[in-house]
């Protein structure tokens, strides 16, 4: 099966009310674990590469990877640029094959952030590929994202009329309280969903994306510490949350830290319990079966897209 857009996904996400797990990638056994996952549970999946993934693992490889997992599975698989931080990286991504490109014009004041997305949207849509804007400050650190608690905003829901209006984006990603990393929540974790339906009045045939949205699992962080790891206190987004997002309306959930720490803490697993241990295989197939367990938890108990491909 060819990629797709989040066109079709999205709307049947939106009259069925369940998200769409939009999981980050950055080698081999961590699109392998999602794709396995989306496949056993018959579930779209959105994979996602940010900016610092495509310099690390370079665009015709992650391309490769993801057209080898179309290969072995017949599900929907959109391919997208997660937080693409200018229209030169949006471009290189569409001009790739991609069929989905967020651009992140959240740090501009509300005038420039239309102007770069309509940007965005124009040379996107020419090329048949939608395109997901923000507007509202996410707060934490992941990758090229950085922002301070104190410079965190929650997306105002009429803006967020008018910058869909003006720009023509096809997905907008809010800020009702997440914050990106492992670090989400000092205190009672806590989402806005009043603003959540607010936003959903006003642009109900738009799909609404939540970024900074991992659970931080704590078996996950655990078992990153029980085997050498430092993580105290991460903190994040519980499941059954997420779960009221993606019934009230959110379409697309994004999820990167699980992936690391079921990724980090299985290989250090494997490294505390072997210390003469040296083959890749050997700790990098632990790990891609964590991240197919944690995706297929997402999908099947957290997101409700089981058996909607």
């Amino acid at each position: 099966m060819p990629l797709v857009t989040t066109k079709e996904m999205f709307e049947k996400s939106m009259k069925e009310h369940f998200a769409i797990g939009a999981f980050n990638v950055n080698n081999m056994e961590i699109i392998q674990g999602i794709v396995d996952a989306a496949a056993e549970e018959n579930s779209p999946v959105i994979l996602q590469a940010s900016s610092g993934a495509i310099k690390y693992a370079r665009i015709p490889y992650l391309k490769k990877m993801v057209e080898a997992a179309l290969e072995e599975h017949n599900i929907p698989v959109a391919l997208h640029l997660d937080h693409g931080p200018d229209f030169e990286t949006a471009k290189m991504c569409i001009d790739n094959g991609f069929t989905s490109v967020m651009i992140d014009g959240s740090k501009y004041n509300f005038e420039e952030n239309v102007a770069l997305t309509k940007k965005v949207v124009e040379y996107a849509h020419a090329r048949g590929v939608v395109v997901e804007a923000e507007i509202g400050k996410l707060a934490g650190v992941e990758d090229d994202v950085n922002v301070a608690a104190e410079d965190a905003i929650y997306t105002n829901p009429k803006e967020a009329e008018e910058f869909v209006r003006q720009t023509g984006c096809d997905s907008l990603a809010i800020a009702i309280g997440t914050s990106h990393g492992a670090y989400k929540f000092k205190g009672e974790a806590k989402l806005r969903f009043d603003i959540l339906q607010q936003i959903k009045e006003r642009i109900p045939n738009t799909p609404i994306v939540l970024h900074g949205a991992s659970t931080v699992i704590p078996e996950l962080v655990e078992l990153c510490n029980n085997n050498g790891g430092n993580i105290p206190g991460a903190k994040g987004v519980p499941d059954e949350m997420l779960h009221e997002a993606s019934q009230k309306g959110v379409s697309k959930i994004n999820v990167d830290t699980d992936l690391r720490l079921a990724m980090t803490g299985a290989i250090r697993k494997v490294f505390t319990e072997s210390s003469s241990e040296f083959d890749p295989r050997k700790y990098l197939t632990p790990a891609r079966e964590l991240i197919k367990q944690t995706v297929q938890h997402k999908i099947r108990d957290v997101f409700g897209s089981s058996n909607k491909a």
